[in-house]
């Protein structure tokens, strides 16, 4: 790192040096009046570096698209994903082909009418049809694109309390989660961070009757087909529940509770045979495996090969160990679920021991 260092600032020194040496040039007065004037070979140079500068944005693009396109996420694992990853495909089309489209055409219109003695340019003062055009199509598409955007929101953030959501509070605090679940009432009990003590980490009102039964977990599972209600607190500072393959995301904020619900579609297991998970697997643990031999040269502990899991992350900097706070999630049939929950030893038992 330090040899790379001193050879950047060898090599910023030196363009320091050339910039200089310029600045010196253009200061003296005995130097040809058009020393610093583009000619014809200068101008038409330019030019076709410019189309070949096109040509290599293509080609970057394409070339990343095949080199990192394996680390891009599975398909979605909830019901309302598969509509959010199709408002975000036609936004992405729209962006590359009109991007593609705007860069031919700014450079394409460099080279064609790159500067010449031959030529002169002509200078419109004002175009009221062109500036139409351009101002009009833009106008359009992104009203289209808002629009659009409004009503997934809004299917994405109403639902029904008839359709009896499973109700989980995920509660953030530097650097982890809890998840409670509200019991067989389906209702999770008073809290509040002022009654925080011992094993009560979530601050739960044990006097309050619909909190009984609820209980704290460390690792969330949810059942296949029912619809969530997550109810988000935060301890200290500002995180943000972020379930990337559910793609889910809210906002725990101190002092109140943010909510975000889902119906997850299919299960972990199902999730691990996704051709394209198989694949991410196997290149994380060939990685692995490779650094594991020169751990093991060195005497160090090995590496675990890495089985996917569905995660909840914290997608704020809430502070020096963000990077590690995450939770498991396990998504399974109702009777898998109902048998872990049951488990599951309700808060005031808890308390009591």
């Amino acid at each position: 790192m330090i040899a790379f260092l001193v050879v950047l600032v060898i090599i910023l020194f030196g363009v320091a040096i050339w910039q200089l040496n310029k600045i010196f040039q253009l200061s003296q007065f005995n130097q040809s009046e058009n020393s610093e004037v583009a000619s014809d070979k200068d101008n038409n140079k330019q030019g076709y570096f410019l189309l070949v500068f096109v040509f290599f944005i293509y080609g970057l693009l394409i070339y990343c698209f095949w080199k990192w396109s394996d680390v891009l996420l599975p398909v979605a694992a909830s019901e309302h994903g598969l509509e959010t990853d199709h408002l975000f495909l036609i936004t992405w089309i729209l962006i590359f082909v009109t991007g593609i489209f705007t860069q031919w055409l700014l450079h394409y219109f460099a080279f064609v009418y790159r500067g010449s003695k031959e030529k002169k340019a002509l200078f419109y003062v004002e175009n009221h049809k062109l500036e139409f055009i351009w101002t009009i199509i833009p106008v359009v598409v992104l009203a289209g694109l808002i629009i659009y955007g409004l009503f997934t929101w809004s299917d994405i953030m109403s639902f029904d309390e008839d359709d009896d959501p499973l109700v989980i509070e995920l509660y953030a605090y530097q650097f982890d989660w809890r998840a409670r679940y509200s019991g067989n009432d389906n209702t999770l009990g008073e809290a509040n961070v002022r009654l925080i003590e011992g094993v009560n980490q979530l601050g739960v009102d044990i006097s309050d009757p619909n909190a009984q039964d609820d209980k704290v977990v460390s690792e969330l599972h949810l059942p296949i087909g029912r619809k969530v209600l997550f109810k988000m607190r935060s301890q200290d500072v500002l995180h943000s529940a972020y379930m990337p393959h559910f793609r889910a995301q809210m906002n725990c904020v101190p002092g109140m509770v943010t909510q975000f619900a889902f119906t997850p579609n299919i299960t972990t297991e199902d999730m691990r045979l996704e051709e394209e998970v198989i694949t991410k697997v196997e290149n994380i643990n060939a990685i692995r495996t490779e650094k594991n031999i020169a751990l093991i040269a060195k005497g160090e502990e090995e590496l675990e090969m890495y089985e996917f899991d569905f995660l909840l992350l914290c997608n704020k900097i809430c502070g020096s160990n963000h990077f590690n706070m995450q939770m498991k999630i396990i998504v399974e049939t109702e009777e898998e679920y109902n048998s872990w929950i049951a488990q599951q030893a309700p808060l005031a038992e808890t308390l009591k021991n």
